[in-house]
């Protein structure tokens, strides 16, 4: 039986591949055969595309277990500000990005940094009414939890004035009784999202329920398509999207079934408190899975949300606010509830939770649904992790939980300032503060993603970070974890969060043919972030990405 597709003359790890591996043969989208080169290459017939390798490294595809293809796509055509300070080069970038897109939609910039116009003050409408006061533009943050829009913006939307949005979420208001702009969390973000052409399908806070017409399914579908092309160029081949609704079920099956995604996806349905336990089941009206492309399968929550906006779940109280712990965004006793319907379902749940207090509160669930309805392999999830207390780090591994973290977001790293994160956290904090080593050491599973758009999306610049992350102060321990528990983390860590590690995340016979040939020295990313890049990636026998030569 010829190969269709032969690769040879790579470098292979033995972390992936027996020793001496140097060439794999792939026949209907899955691994045939690997060996030496003289062994493979008799896999090859006349049709047989060979491709030589060049020495160069051959990795399983990455695995990102942790992004948002909606929004990520989104933000494709949306202003960077990820590297911009100061208020005259956001002003300047900003005046000449709405130069280059004429008309009255909002525009926005996204990845804003809380210290964009100084370390001593936050964004408002005033500033940004300085770069632009006729049209409605807004500065999304850099951890996707706060927005800041200018007063047009604020008009539109119909919240000047303020509005109710809910526990957990705030239009921040001014003495003078008008909004600042600022809006912290999803339902606040929301009400600016809907004066955008979206109107807030890609938001966090979008249910998916609507009955969309399909000139905008159609252009939601090209965002969507757009990302899955950018994760192919950053050598992803299985991406698991924390944020699923109805909507985005059908429109990523339409995409699988049209083969226009170049990336295998994993689904969640995203619940809230009012959900309560009996919004499990509307994971049935994603409909059906497409085999090998396109699974469902789990529940995401969020419990808390972030520092910078106060609303992190801490289990003792913040240093600049005795008395103050914030608030669990979804009750225990109802987040309790809502695990254990999803485990006797046989669903993974996946929750976000960024302080002590929620990490806790989100393994205090994970435990109550083991007790209600016994123990299986159901690798429940926690999302981020940035702070847990020593004690809640051993219960991790006795509940079988995954930890999915993301080493782009420790502030320090991918350009990120300390402040105002690390003060507003808590020095007594930072010892258990993103800690990866310590979760090895422990035996807890441990996949690694970016929470795309919030950070960069490639695996490469992650790793970069993982292995030159510093701590925050010279007594503090330090949580880098190898180069080779990087790329596991990137690779089998991540299958083994997705319940595909008997078809992905290795280089076995059997499984699929989801492959990134790396350029440069993955050693010396250790040194320098641009020591290696993606040169190919293939994905189920298919080139989905190329460098351009």
């Amino acid at each position: 039986m010829q190969a269709d597709l032969v690769i040879l003359n790579a470098k292979v790890r033995p972390l992936f591949a027996p020793e001496g591996t140097t060439a794999i043969a792939v026949k209907a989208g899955r691994i045939m055969a690997l060996g030496g080169d003289d062994a493979i290459r008799r896999e090859a017939g006349p049709k047989t595309q060979v491709i030589d390798a060049g020495g160069r490294e051959l990795l399983p595809g990455f695995i990102e277990s942790h992004l948002h293809l909606f929004m990520g796509g989104a933000s494709l055509s949306m202003l960077n500000l990820s590297e911009t300070f100061g208020f005259e080069p956001t002003r300047d970038a900003f005046r000449k990005f709405l130069a280059e897109n004429p008309g009255d939609d909002l525009l926005s910039g996204f990845a804003a940094n809380y210290t964009i116009f100084g370390e001593d003050r936050r964004p408002d409408r005033h500033d940004l009414d300085k770069i632009c006061d006729d049209r409605p533009i807004c500065l999304v943050a850099v951890d996707l939890h706060c927005a800041w829009a200018n007063t047009r913006a604020l008009e539109l939307a119909g919240i000047l004035h303020g509005a109710d949005v809910g526990a957990g979420s705030e239009i921040v208001m001014g003495e003078d009784g008008l909004a600042t702009g600022e809006l912290r969390e999803f339902a606040a973000m929301q009400r600016i999202k809907m004066i955008s052409r979206l109107q807030g399908r890609d938001g966090l806070d979008y249910k998916g329920l609507d009955d969309v017409p399909e000139g905008d399914r159609a252009h939601d579908r090209a965002l969507i398509a757009e990302a899955g092309k950018y994760c192919a160029h950053h050598g992803i081949t299985h991406a698991v999207n924390m944020d699923g609704n109805p909507y985005q079920a059908g429109l990523m099956r339409d995409l699988a079934l049209a083969g226009d995604m170049p990336v295998r996806v994993s689904l969640p349905l995203k619940l809230v408190e009012s959900d309560g336990p009996e919004g499990v089941a509307r994971i049935e009206m994603f409909g059906d899975e497409v085999p090998g492309w396109l699974s469902f399968g789990r529940i995401k929550l969020f419990m808390d949300g972030v520092y910078d906006t106060w609303t992190a779940l801490t289990a003792s109280d913040y240093p600049d606010r005795p008395g103050f712990r914030s608030e669990p965004l979804i009750a225990p006793e109802i987040f309790n509830a809502i695990c254990i319907e999803a485990d006797r379902r046989g669903l993974q749940v996946a929750t976000h939770a960024v302080g002590d207090g929620a990490v806790r509160a989100t393994i205090d669930g994970y435990e109550a649904a083991t007790a209600a309805n016994g123990a299986r392999d159901a690798r429940h999830r926690i999302e981020h992790i940035d702070t847990i207390t020593p004690p809640d780090l051993d219960r991790l591994n006795p509940l079988g939980i995954v930890a999915s973290m993301q080493p782009v977001h420790p502030p320090g790293s991918a350009g990120l300032p300390l402040e105002p994160t690390t003060t507003i956290m808590g020095r007594d904090r930072w010892a258990t503060a993103f800690p990866w080593r310590m979760i090895r050491e422990r035996g807890v599973p441990l996949a690694f993603g970016t929470d795309w758009p919030v950070s960069p999306l490639s695996p490469l610049y992650a790793i970069h970070c993982a292995l030159t992350r510093t701590p925050w102060a010279e007594d503090m321990p330090d949580q880098r974890v190898s180069l080779d528990e990087c790329l596991a983390a990137y690779t089998s860590g991540g299958a083994h969060a997705d319940f595909c590690e008997e078809r992905r995340g290795a280089l076995k016979v059997g499984f699929d043919a989801d492959f990134v040939l790396v350029d440069g020295d993955l050693a010396a990313l250790a040194t320098s972030a641009d020591a290696a890049s993606v040169a190919l990636t293939i994905c189920g026998g298919n080139i989905t990405y190329q460098k351009p030569s």
